[in-house]
């Protein structure tokens, strides 16, 4: 474990500072898109100064918009169960809620589903508490199996990512053979000694946490996703800790994580503590900002959590996937109240989808429901190399503007199309290559024919 995160080295870096003179030269080189060093990202993290912070911030977004473009992926959670045989401080599965459990069946997975479809989205994150019987990688694949054959007009999900707790290689390769996306896996916090005081159950156990994305790669699954809940100890030694475990994986398996999550404290029902470590909004954008520069090829995730305004800021120094109407218990969206005793935790952006849309279009960016990399084989080393180049945005581009349209034509509301349009129109004219220009416009006119699910 200790070649994975060593705690001794980065509690040293965590007393670094930088000079002006040196702040600018890391930035300078964190523009080259090669990632930055661990006492680079410490000197970064130390910044105090506005002007500086501002010049953090004018780097991470160059990057972010040179690999990713002006992309934003949408995404919705799906609660399946929240029973669960741990005890964690932080969450509100723990077996000291005395709320009722919830287990979806088969054919409340498709209603769901089915909701989910009808507001547009086409991927999904499955979210399961940890037990062995409710929770069993046989029902995992039911229903991964119930959601890839649940269609209802032209709604499909054409992608499912996987959160679960830790398990066996044996338990992975059926993951991967069910079809899964993206195997997503939190450390949680990577500071053993608070790591110990916040678990209890089997998640308790460090390595196992640690090891488990090593065995998800062994039975073939080569997009993973790691992240923090930033709060539970000094956001700073987590960075460090997250970019550390990302060389680490880049070393070892030959791809970084696929994604990197960046979810902050929110209470819960019997959720509730008193944070030592708290993180302030700029301390927040400060982190995202330094892990796109330290990771330039990985996308970063924003969840729920966040409130409309951080999650607009967020989206300009480094974030390129975001959740969007997400309910955090199951059954959460068949038209309940939005906070719950069953939910996971409080949320804090309750706006549709559509809301979310018509924003992102009004901030410049683009949504995007692609889920063409899976589909053709852009995952693991064939994805990095393409993103860590910069050329990932080439062909990501084009697919995002492709399923923007399939939403405009299916679920917008006659405002959110009518801005998409606009949207679309100058995202398009900002496309050079005149031969992928013309091949786009074909497609988007087929799209508007009656076609779906056209990509490249």
């Amino acid at each position: 474990m200790m070649k994975i995160i060593n705690e001794d080295e980065i509690q040293e870096l965590m007393t670094l500072r930088a000079s002006r003179s040196e702040v600018r030269e890391i930035l300078q080189k964190g523009e080259e898109m090669k990632g930055l060093g661990l006492d680079d990202c410490a000197k970064l993290l130390s910044i105090q100064d506005s002007e500086l912070l501002e010049m953090l911030f004018a780097s991470a977004k160059k990057i972010k918009i040179a690999i990713y473009g002006p992309r934003i992926v949408l995404f919705a959670p799906l609660y399946c169960s929240n029973f669960c045989v741990n005890d964690c401080e932080y969450c509100a599965f723990h077996v000291r809620n005395q709320a009722p459990r919830k287990k979806l069946t088969l054919k409340e997975v498709r209603e769901q589903v089915e909701i989910l479809e009808a507001m547009g989205h086409k991927r999904l994150l499955l979210e399961f508490g940890e037990h062995p019987i409710e929770n069993s990688i046989d029902y995992v694949v039911d229903v991964i199996k119930t959601i890839y054959a649940t269609k209802e007009g032209q709604g499909e999900i054409r992608r499912v990512n996987v959160n679960i707790a830790a398990t066996t290689v044996e338990n992975y390769r059926r993951l991967k053979e069910a079809g899964i996306g993206t195997y997503q896996l939190f450390q949680e916090t990577y500071h053993k000694p608070t790591y110990k005081k916040m678990h209890n159950g089997p998640k308790a156990d460090y390595e196992r946490q640690i090891t488990a994305l090593l065995k998800a790669f062994e039975a073939g699954i080569d997009d993973l996703g790691i992240g923090v809940l930033f709060g539970l100890y000094d956001f700073r030694f987590e960075v460090l800790a997250l970019v550390q475990y990302a060389q680490f994986m880049d070393k070892i398996l030959g791809v970084g994580p696929h994604t990197i999550s960046v979810p902050r404290f929110q209470p819960a029902h019997t959720v509730n503590f008193d944070l030592k470590h708290q993180v302030s909004d700029q301390d927040f954008l400060k982190l995202i900002a330094v892990l796109r520069l330290a990771v330039p090829y990985t996308g970063m995730i924003i969840s729920t959590r966040e409130r409309p305004e951080i999650r607009r800021q967020a989206f300009a120094v480094g974030i390129s996937q975001a959740s969007a109407a997400s309910r955090t218990e199951p059954g959460g969206y068949s038209g309940k109240k939005e906070q719950s005793a069953e939910g996971q935790f409080n949320l804090n952006d309750h706006r549709s989808l559509d809301e979310v849309v018509q924003d992102i279009c009004r901030l410049g960016y683009l949504p995007s429901f692609c889920t063409t990399c899976y589909r053709v084989g852009r995952t693991g080393d064939v994805f990095m190399k393409l993103a860590k180049a910069g050329k990932i945005h080439q062909m990501c581009q084009p697919n995002a503007l492709l399923t923007f349209k399939e939403y405009l034509l299916d679920y917008a509301t006659p405002a959110t199309r009518q801005i998409g349009e606009r949207s679309i129109l100058n995202h398009l004219n900002a496309i050079e290559n005149l031969e992928a220009k013309d091949t786009l416009v074909r497609n988007l006119k087929n799209l508007e024919q009656g076609e779906r699910d056209l990509y490249i």
